[in-house]
Parts: structure tokens; sequence; C-alpha cells
């Protein structure tokens, strides 16, 4: 090869590695800033992450004033300013449009102006022989990385996250410093467009419980009220989820609290220019930011806006008040509307009474000791003084034994609270709050009592009139609603849905020794519950053919369901029940009065009933696609039951649980779920029926327990079969039988294998080994998503768990259901077939202190996994 041939190639292979250099230095992820790289003004596009989510560059706040250049990171494709989550030179903005963002030698990430002068900089310690990169995470965080010697630290030196402004993201955290009372964290804007550091800010006060705060300047203009461990007391509206919302977490011994929200939409916190906490959500439709928290909320959010001892009540006028046994400290002021003089006490507390000039008042009051007012439903005051572990009694002592102590509270996750400073900031909420015992002396205890019982005399007076009004209204409505039917309904078809007078004569009337339509006529004339027509039985038999054998839908323990038409083409479908059933006149009563005042599109609805001798009927809404068990078990039918119609089903079912044990006016526990009491529509929508077995709970009843065990075995949980004792977690047990009923296509109560006694042992035998899959049911693998099918197999895991602690309630089955994101479940125990009755100091996994039903009827759930 010549002299000049060699010196052609080395000129290309140079030109090619310097190339090669541009690209590798030019050519980096989108997300990615090297060392060398740069972001300028107006040339460059911003860097964007990942997900597309975020990006991060320059921009303006005002459209009208383009000569302001801040550096930031935004929502992408979002209007600006109000997706700007994050600024970097906010107090130095870029003036000329030549601004520069780069890597320094030191490895700072820094912003230059036009000139070179630096206006922004991370400010780390430089290394000579330490390189750095930039990265925009999907999160919105911005971090810089250490790179040496080609191997790049992934523990970040610095990020945005640490470096707030005035938004809090999704995936921050915000430390909790036991030592530190207050650490403010984020600070407004000075402007709508000026992001420079204005008058407000917001962070956390951890002073025995921690509160996030608002203030302005030193002075406090909002408080959240304090964590439970599940909600902050003085956000009313707040409701506990252990999968969403804020949760406060343990890092190697630092506490912070995170955020994760509910949706997929984008979601963001801010502390606003004019002083206002904000959640914001996107709006896709509209393109806009719309708020949907905003907090001081009205007047009486406002700090101590009625002063010391003064009550704020929105819906009051005017809405600030003393407490019982306080008066204004200035009359005049308050009257004239200012009430930041507060209130003082009417009566002095006899423990403060220990000089000799009080002494002969002690003596004419005989030296009676002070007490507690409870004042219901309200924001707890401000400035706690001492939390400790007493329960409730043991904080009223305390509370008694210190004359310091001027008020005293017990909260679920918090325990014994105690005030020994003025009690300030209180509210009282029309929904919500808690409970606060105040101290006063005794002689205010009695004036109370006698002031309540007053006010009680009135209300009830006042509710026992417009009750009698309202009855007479309603009868007057009923009876002419009746007569115009009357006028109208052809004569023979008047007595469809009438019940006649029974005859004690007539063998052909309605049985004289039963009395259960007397009764539910007296209900229905109560007020129970909807009216609940009584059909004759003639119309009935006419319906159904004489209850001919090829009208008959199926058949039970407790009897035959046939299919009828009523007058008017109406299909119904009429359970009548066995001479010989054990569902006897008390069973039927409880099924027609359950019935009657559920509506729920998961809930099978009841249009009336039957009594004739000893014949008793139930009408209901006919279902043309019968049970669920005339698909789920029949090799035929099954293959219509793809897997989304499969888990509709599923997530339907579990809908409809969770109305009866929660949001019915009722807390229904139904005893008896199993596939052949779920009926499906024209549209395989699931609808729970048979009710002749549930129990009613009260709103503060949680289990119970019966000498008498009914339903049916193979769905039974273990405590129920064994013990007698059931709950809302029965329930829960069979619903997770029968979801793996649905995904396996097999029945539990038949189920049988070499290796396997029950197919609850067989699918943890399977989900032990990581093969739970290869429970679904062969006909629906083609269409079924694997991960909805794991995540279903893993709930009813959890269902079917021996302990009824361990077992989820049906809030939280439904959430794992409907959420899209994959979320970490604890992991279910082998099931056994011992004594399941939980022990007295056994906690229950997915609640705190069991499940605790709050003085607001909000019940507050956890979950704490292994």
């Amino acid at each position: 090869m010549s002299w000049f041939s060699m010196q052609r190639e080395f000129i290309v292979l140079w030109g090619f590695l310097i190339v090669l250099n541009y690209f590798l230095l030019h050519s980096s992820a989108e997300n990615v800033i090297m060392q060398g790289q740069t972001i300028k003004d107006g040339d460059d596009e911003p860097l964007i992450s990942k997900n597309g989510e975020f990006s991060f560059g320059f921009f303006s706040t005002n459209e009208n004033v383009q000569d302001f250049r801040y550096v930031g990171i935004w929502y992408t494709e979002k209007p600006l300013p109000s997706s700007v989550v994050w600024v970097a030179n906010k107090e130095k903005p870029s003036s000329s449009g030549n601004g520069v963002i780069t890597i320094t030698n030191g490895g700072n990430l820094e912003v230059l102006d036009g000139n070179g002068a630096s206006l922004w900089s991370t400010n780390l310690s430089v290394s000579s022989n330490m390189n750095s990169s930039v990265e925009l995470n999907d999160s919105g965080n911005l971090i810089v990385l250490r790179t040496q010697n080609g191997t790049t630290f992934h523990r970040p030196v610095w990020q945005s996250f640490n470096d707030t402004t005035d938004t809090f993201l999704p995936g921050m955290r915000v430390y909790v410093d036991d030592q530190v009372d207050e650490e403010r964290y984020f600070s407004s804007w000075k402007s709508s467009t000026d992001p420079s550091v204005g008058n407000f800010s917001m962070g956390i006060d951890s002073h025995r419980s921690p509160q996030i705060v608002i203030w302005e300047g030193q002075r406090r203009v909002w408080r959240s009220g304090y964590w439970t461990g599940l909600v902050f007391t003085g956000i009313p509206t707040m409701r506990a989820d252990y999968l969403y919302g804020f949760k406060l977490n343990n890092d190697n011994e630092r506490k912070y609290f995170s955020y994760t929200p509910n949706s997929l939409n984008k979601m963001k916190f801010r502390v606003a220019w004019d002083g206002h906490g904000e959640q914001q959500s996107f709006n896709e439709g509209l393109k806009q930011w719309e708020v949907i928290q905003k907090q001081p909320a009205n007047d009486c959010f406002i700090h101590n806006r009625c002063g010391a001892f003064g009550r704020c009540d929105q819906s009051s006028e005017p809405f600030c008040s003393c407490l019982d046994a306080f008066e204004p400290t200035d009359a005049d002021a308050w009257s004239q509307g200012d009430w930041s003089g507060g209130c003082t006490r009417r009566v002095q507390l006899h423990c403060e009474m220990n000089s000799s000039v009080n002494i002969g008042i002690i003596e004419q009051r005989g030296g009676e000791p002070d007490g507690f007012l409870e004042i219901d439903g309200v924001k707890l005051p401000d400035y706690l003084e001492y939390v400790g572990a007493e329960d409730i009694e043991g904080c009223e002592k305390k509370c008694l034994e210190n004359c310091s102590c001027l008020a005293y509270a017990y909260v679920i996750g918090i325990n014994c609270m105690i005030w020994t400073s003025d009690l300030v900031d209180l509210q009282h909420f029309a929904e919500g709050g808690n409970s606060l015992f105040v101290r006063v002396a005794h002689s205010e205890l009695a004036t109370s009592n006698n002031k309540r019982s007053k006010r009680i005399i009135i209300v009830a007076v006042v509710v026992g009139m417009v009750a009698l009004l309202f009855l007479s209204l309603s009868t007057w409505l009923i009876l002419r609603k009746k007569n115009k039917m009357a006028a109208t309904i052809p004569s023979e078809m008047k007595m469809h849905n009438v019940l006649p007078k029974s005859d004690p004569n007539s063998s052909g009337g309605f049985s004289t020794e039963c009395s259960v339509a007397d009764d539910l006529c007296a209900e229905g004339q109560a007020g129970s519950g909807p009216d609940l027509p009584l059909y004759q039985f003639n119309v009935i038999a006419a319906a159904t053919g004489n209850f001919c054998e090829e009208n008959k839908l199926g058949h039970g323990g407790f009897g035959h369901v046939y299919k009828g038409v009523l007058p008017g083409n109406q299909n119904i479908a009429v359970k009548r029940l066995s001479r010989k059933s054990t569902q006897g006149v008390e069973e039927f009563k409880n099924e027609i009065t359950l019935i009657a005042k559920l509506q729920h599109r998961n809930l099978v609805r009841l249009l009336g009933c039957c009594i004739h001798g000893e014949e008793k009927m139930l009408i209901y809404e006919y279902m043309p696609n019968k049970s669920l068990d005339s698909f789920l078990f029949d090799a035929v039918k099954q293959t219509q039951l793809d897997w989304p119609t499969r888990f509709n089903i599923i997530e339907g079912i579990a809908r409809g649980l969770l109305y009866l044990h929660r949001d019915s006016r009722l807390r229904i526990i139904h005893r008896d779920l199993k596939a052949s009491n779920i009926l499906l529509d024209e549209e395989m929508t699931p609808k729970i029926s048979d009710f002749g077995m549930a129990r009613i709970f009260g709103g503060n009843q949680n289990e119970a327990n019966t000498n008498r065990v009914v339903g049916t075995y193979g769905y039974m949980a273990p405590e129920y079969a064994m013990e007698g004792l059931f709950s809302v977690k029965s329930d829960v047990y069979s619903f997770g039988i029968l979801l793996l009923e649905v995904i396996s296509g097999q029945r539990s109560t038949s189920y049988r294998s070499i290796e396997h006694s029950n197919l609850k042992t067989f699918a943890f035998d399977l989900w032990d080994k990581g093969k739970a899959t290869e429970l679904t049911d062969p006909s629906i693998v083609s269409s079924c998503n694997r991960d909805e099918v794991h995540r279903c197999i893993h709930i009813g895991m959890l269902c079917i768990q021996d302990l009824a602690t361990h077992r989820p309630n049906m809030s939280t089955i439904v959430l794992m259901l409907e959420s899209e994101n994959t979320v970490a479940l604890p992991l279910p125990r082998q099931p056994t077939i011992t004594s399941m009755r939980r022990s007295e100091d056994e906690e229950d996994m997915w609640h705190v202190s069991r499940e605790i039903v709050s003085s607001n009827n909000v019940t507050v759930t956890a979950i704490i996994g292994r």
C-alpha cells in the first residue's frame, strides 16, 4: 500500500471518529443530558421524560411578556403557566432570550444568561474526576447522577423533588422530622405570572402529631388537622383508602408523606399565590386544570376564625359562637362581628381556685370537682400538647389530674390527646369531625345538661309534629291515588295487586293461622319501606300455567322457581316455597322486608309476594339467562362465558356485596352466596338473589353468633360453619370461593382429586408453586387477560383465608378489582381446617383496631401486609 493511500484512509478514519464523537454527545436518550450537552433557549427542544408526560426547558409565564424566560418542569402539551410544577431560576429570569442550560466541568447543572452569567445552579461540591448527567423521570423528578470512568452511579446527588417550589406531585416525599416542629417545603409564587417566592408557604407541623399547615409569613392561614394514620382530622370529606391517597411511610427510620392518585388523570397539589392550597386535576376534554379541592374552603376553615374557645360553624348566622360554659371576652366587639378576642369562662375552674381569697367560693360550691363537656363533630384544636397511649378512660383521668389540662380527646390512630393552652381553631362540621372533652366547672355541667334536655324536648316535639303531618299527608295521597286507580282499572283486574281481608269462615281465603300478610301491611303503613304488591293466588297460578313443568326454571332446597307472565305481558319469576321447606314464616318475612328496601343494579328486584294458606311465594323480575351455575358448570354453555364476561360478573357481584355491607341503609350479611344465587339478565349482568338467610346488622355491629347454621357447605366460612360466628367477612369468604369457581369453571362442592379434597386447597397449591394461572378454565384461555386473571386469583386467595381478620372487606376488594395498575398485595396464608375464632388480642390485618366505625359513620380501614 502506498503512503498516499495510507494517508487517505487515516483521514477517512479520523473523520469517522469525529462524527461518532459528535453523535455520542448529541444523540443520547431524549430524557437525558450528558456532560458537554446544552439546551439553548429558542434553538433546542426541551428535555422530555420517557413517557412524554413532563418537559424540562425554557418557558415564559406570560404570553405578552416574552422577555422574562424561566427554566423549569411542566406537564407536556398542557397550557402554560398553569402546568408548571417546578422552576429553577425563579428569582433571576433570563431577559436576553439567549439562555443556556448546561452541565459545568464541576458536574453542576446550571442556567446561564446570554452573557454566560450564572442565573441558577445545583451548587454541588466540585470533583475533578467526576462527570454528571441529568435525567427527567416519568414522575416529573429531575435528577443529577454522577459518572466516573464510564460508570454511572444511579443514586441521585441532587433532585428537583428535594428542591421544591410551589407544587407537590404524586411520587414526592415530604419528610417529617419529630425533632423539628415546623418544616416549610413549598413556597407560593409572588403572583400568577411571577414565580419568585411569594407570601405563602406550605409544609408540615410535626409537633406531637403531624398536620399540613399553610402560613402567611409567621401567621397560620389553614391547617389540615392531625394525621390519624388514615386521614387528617380537619378535612371532613377525606376518606380512608389503603391503596390511594396520603400515606405516612418510614424509610431508614425517617418518616415521610407520599400520595398515590386513584385515577389516571393528571394530578397535583400546590400552594397558590393567593394562599389557597389547591388539589388540581387536568380535564382532558376541556384541556384545562380544574380545582377539585381548595383550602381554606370557606371562612370557617381560616385558622382561628373565632378566637380562643370560639367555635366556627358555616351553617350558622353568625358563624362564630362560644363553647358551652364560655362567653365573649368583649361582648361589644363580638356583637359587631369582631370575634378575634375569643371567649372566656363564665365560672372559674375548681382546681384554679386554690388561693385563700377564693376559699369562701369553694365552700359555697361544695368543693365539687371539675368535669368535662363533650363537644361532638368538631375539628380538634391546634397546638396539641400531649399524645399518649392511654385509652379514653385513662386519658380523662390524666387530664383531670393536671390542672393545666383544658381539654382532651381520644382518636383511633393517635390515642390520647391533651391540650394545656387556649383552645383555638375550633370548627363544627356538619358531617364528620371528632369529639372533644372540654374541662369546665361542675356547676356548668348541670347548666349544660338542662339546656341540652330542653333542646332535646323541643327537637322531639318539632320532629313529632312534622312526622305526624307527613304521615297524614302520605295517607291522604295514598288513598287518593288508590281511588283514582280503582276508577281506571277494569273490574276483572282490580284485585290482582290487592290483598283481600281474611275470612275466618272461608277455606279458599288466606290462612288465618298465618299473620304474615297483616305484618307486612302493618310495616307498609309504618313507612318502613316501599309498597310491596300482594298478589292473589289465582293470578300467580294463571301466570305460571298452574305451575306447569314446562315453566319450571329450576329448583333448590326451598322449592321450585317458575316462569310466569302477568297481564300486560310482564315476565316474572315465581319462587314457590315448598311446604316441607325449612324456610319458615320468619325467613319468608325476612326476605320480603330485606329485598323490598334494596335498590342496586346487581341485586335482584322483588316485585311482590303471594300468601295462600300454607303457600308462600315470592315474585321477582325475570332473568332470561337464569342463574350463573347453569352456565358455569355446563360443559356446553360455559363457552359462552368468555373472560371479559366473567370478569364483569365478578365485578358486579363484588359491587352488589359492597352495597349490602356498606352502602345500603342497613348493613346486610347474605350468608348464602353461591353460583346458583347469582342470576343473569339478558346482558349477563349479575344480580344477587335469595335473601332468606340474610341478617341485618346495626350501624356499629360487626359480627354476631347464631345457634342455627344455615347456608351451603363449601361456601361457608370456617368460623361460621364450625362456631356459628358470622360477619361481613363470612360473605367475603363465600365471594372468594365463588371467584375461584368463575375462573376455574369447577364447582367447589364437588371438586375432588387424588391430591386435593376441595377447590381451595387445589388453587392454593397452584398459587404456592407459581402456577396460579393453570387454574383458568381452558375454555377462556384464548380470551383472558393474564394479569387480570392472576390478580383475581390472588384476591380469591386473600378472601378464603381461614381467619376472618386476614380477609379484606368488600370495599378493598372492589378497589383491587378495578385498579388498572399493579399493586403490591399481601401474600395469602395457606388454608387449614382448624378452629377459626379470633383471639381477643389479635389485630385485624386489614383494619386498624379491627373495623372501627367512627362517630361520623365512616368506616376507616387500612391494609397491613405481612
